[in-house]
């Protein structure tokens, strides 16, 4: 644990972790049932065929980084409304697929932790709480605290930063998604992608298959 915390600042550091698809693994049973969930919110709010409502939740996640931001920005859609129906789950437990010991890797990784999600606070304190592992981190920040302004938008990155009061350069983000990354390169983070993707953009900074690879890693940070 000692050589841990001596590389490179050890527990100076600040981990943004994201949440879906990252500290567990969202695509089996969770991002079906949210874009269902969507959709069907997309096709009653605007009187649209099934289709055309899906097309236009994709259209609006790619190119906002949310479907959300989309609705607000051209529907007035109420956030919190929209949240509390696309993210409710009838058995979360039976749906969460993660590893057991993202606990062990939490607990080995140096320097203060927090979740910088784009899901809304509800969804991702239980999603902690089920796997066990919301002891570890010292902050939650939901899309709520982000004033609904998901990442990769930068005001969501400064939001946090002021509230934490942090600076870029302590931060290292964790996540999933390249183009978030990219956002947090362009303000001075360390970056981290955890993907299996082939092609690693140049805002990356180390690219892992999984998160558990964190801890042994930290040396190419």
């Amino acid at each position: 644990m000692a050589d841990l915390q001596a590389l490179r600042g050890g527990a100076s550091r600040v981990w943004l972790f994201d949440l879906d698809n990252t500290l567990h693994d969202a695509r089996p049973h969770i991002f079906p049932h949210i874009n269902r969930s969507m959709t069907d919110y997309l096709a009653t709010a605007l009187g649209l065929m099934p289709e055309h409502a899906g097309q236009l939740r994709l259209d609006y996640w790619r190119r906002y980084g949310a479907t959300l931001t989309g609705m607000m920005r051209h529907h007035g859609t109420d956030p919190r409304q929209f949240l509390r129906e696309t993210h409710a789950f009838p058995n979360l437990p039976r749906m969460l697929v993660f590893e057991r010991a993202v606990k062990a890797m939490l607990r080995r990784l140096p320097g203060r932790k927090i979740v910088f999600s784009n899901a809304p606070r509800h969804y991702a304190e239980a999603v902690l709480g089920l796997m066990g592992v919301r002891p570890f981190f010292d902050a939650v920040y939901a899309i709520e605290h982000l004033g609904f302004r998901p990442k990769p938008d930068i005001r969501g990155f400064m939001r946090l930063l002021k509230a934490e009061r942090l600076t870029p350069a302590r931060c290292i983000m964790v996540e999933d998604t390249a183009a978030n990354l990219r956002t947090a390169k362009a303000m001075g983070m360390k970056t981290v992608l955890v993907s299996r993707a082939a092609k690693l953009p140049g805002w990356v900074d180390l690219r892992l298959q999984s998160v558990l690879e964190l801890p042994r890693r930290l040396g190419e940070l």
